[in-house]
């Protein structure tokens, strides 16, 4: 379906045996929806950036099985059957963007759900599907809940630290609302929070070339919430610093590191460096599923590099192309910013600080809030 001027906000519908995601690459000027009936499509959407943001890419891959499984006419074998081809299936949907840590989180935990249920009573395929149907839905009611926390966490600490508690402007990078998770976002939930509590006074959103998620997407939710906003080139953010018109910055994360370090889209190290210079406070605001605690430091971060195209021609590569003939390309998706230029991770369980030694202590914080 679609529709010129449309303003809807939910980038994932989903009801049982149907999945439709808002096609991104659109917005704003075009509203599309695109169909999802298998992990064949669910994959293409994730790897060619119909849906993107790490909370979404997981939910619409772990939904995108579960229409693929729901729709089934019959499943010609036994209960391990199902679980190995749920778990291939599974493997092949993190490979469509490996940076997001979000998507290999989630894969594993409906691998843990599917071979809990054979384990348990399912003797029968359609007994695992059911179990795996029911977790991935749950993954997608979550998320909002989660969401809503980080919000809550987040301005408390924004308004707790900032010079006037009832007045702050907020720059933020990339498109972190509900456009990239289930519904309300991450670092813009915090933003969002903000201005329904009465104390935002501006929020500032970059460009976030080349794909243009921060003209195209962030700023597309900030004027449908009517939050008081403007758009800046990439290259202005110092400049607006050294105007003193930030109070803080806080961005998402597509995985982070033990120690603190932030892989996020291109240029929020940039931003990060900037802050540090002009004494502005700088945030992460991630759910705990964007914590990899497999990796001792960014420096292990496998960074995603794209198609040329999105810089060498407009629309994120979508359009005509605008570069020099010949001229070569190095375009990475994200960057690491180290855990030194981060004033705080945002999570959905409280705020991960740093201790004595001005460093973050993630693991015990894991653990300490998964009761472990």
């Amino acid at each position: 379906m679609s529709s010129e001027g449309d303003t809807t906000l939910k980038s994932i519908c989903y009801k049982p045996g149907s999945l439709q995601l808002l096609d991104q690459r659109k917005l704003p000027l075009e509203t599309t929806y695109l169909e999802i009936r298998d992990t064949a499509d669910g994959w293409s959407a994730i790897q060619e950036m119909v849906v993107r943001g790490a909370p979404a890419i997981a939910i619409a891959a772990a939904l995108s099985l579960a229409v693929e499984v729901f729709n089934f006419n019959g499943f010609d074998g036994s209960s391990e059957d199902a679980v190995a081809f749920l778990e291939k299936k599974l493997d092949y949907l993190v490979s469509s963007r490996p940076t997001a840590v979000n998507l290999a989180d989630a894969a594993l935990k409906l691998k843990q759900v599917v071979a809990k249920a054979l384990a348990s009573y399912a003797i029968e395929p359609k007994s695992i599907f059911k179990a795996y149907i029911e977790a991935a839905e749950s993954m997608l009611e979550d998320d909002v809940a989660s969401n809503k926390a980080i919000g809550t966490f987040g301005s408390s600490l924004l308004r707790q630290q900032a010079k006037n508690p009832d007045k702050l402007s907020v720059l933020t990078h990339c498109n972190t609302g509900s456009l990239a998770t289930a519904g309300y976002g991450t670092a813009l939930g915090v933003i969002r929070a903000l201005h329904t509590q009465g104390v935002l006074e501006r929020a500032y959103c970059t460009e976030t070339r080349p794909f243009n998620q921060g003209s195209r997407l962030t700023a597309f939710e900030l004027v449908h919430e009517k939050i008081p906003a403007t758009l800046i080139a990439d290259s202005a953010a110092a400049a607006l610093m050294k105007e003193g018109r930030v109070d803080g910055v806080i961005v998402g994360a597509d995985r982070v590191a033990s120690n603190g370090d932030t892989a996020n889209k291109i240029g929020t190290y940039s931003l990060a460096l900037c802050a540090k210079h002009h004494k502005i406070p700088f945030y992460v605001a991630a759910p705990l599923t964007s914590v990899d605690l497999s990796l001792s430091s960014g420096k292990e971060i496998v960074i995603e590099e794209r198609t040329p195209k999105e810089l060498l021609n407009t629309h994120g590569g979508l359009g005509e192309r605008i570069a020099a003939p010949g001229i070569s390309v190095w375009n990475p998706a994200f960057d690491v910013t180290p855990a030194e230029l981060i004033a705080g991770i945002i999570t959905e369980k409280g705020v991960i600080t740093k201790n004595g030694n001005d460093a973050f202590d993630i693991r015990s914080f894991a653990h300490k809030m998964n009761g472990n």
